[in-house]
């Protein structure tokens, strides 16, 4: 069994802070990958509650695999069938809304960006390379 890290890292506060970012799932994964080389109650909260509420699926199972390295009894979390993130087509409709008529799906997302980077940033990080092909598809039916 691989041997972990008992003892709080000094950068702890810094890295929970970066593992609840919401605005980069990036920086999220990174501080979860970073805490997983210990194992201490406070972190395997911190993962815990990363691998039941984070929007993004990539942090999540991160969050899981950390867990089950440990030895803690976690089931595995399952992708998100629905939006991860509450009324988006209201937030795409906003968006949409507020730029003019003759826009592009590369505008829309500038400014999605822009005005709602957690709602940009949570499914960029949920689609991956698929991202701009399923936003203009979000985009071309509102």
């Amino acid at each position: 069994m691989k041997k972990f890290e008992t003892e709080l890292p000094e950068q702890y506060d810094s890295l929970k802070k970066q593992a609840n970012y919401t605005s980069s799932w990036r920086e999220r994964l990174d501080a979860v990958e970073t805490l997983s080389a210990y194992q201490h109650d406070k972190i395997i909260d911190l993962l815990k509650n990363r691998m039941q509420h984070d929007t993004v699926y990539k942090v999540q199972i991160a969050a899981y695999e950390a867990l089950a390295a440990f030895g803690e009894e976690v089931e595995k979390p399952s992708p998100s069938r629905f939006d991860i993130i509450k009324n988006t087509d209201k937030i795409f409709l906003r968006v949409k809304k507020s730029l003019p008529k003759d826009h592009t799906v590369s505008d829309f997302a500038d400014k999605l960006k822009r005005m709602r980077l957690d709602v940009y940033d949570a499914y960029e990080g949920d689609k991956g390379d698929q991202f701009m092909s399923w936003l203009e598809e979000r985009w071309s039916k509102l």
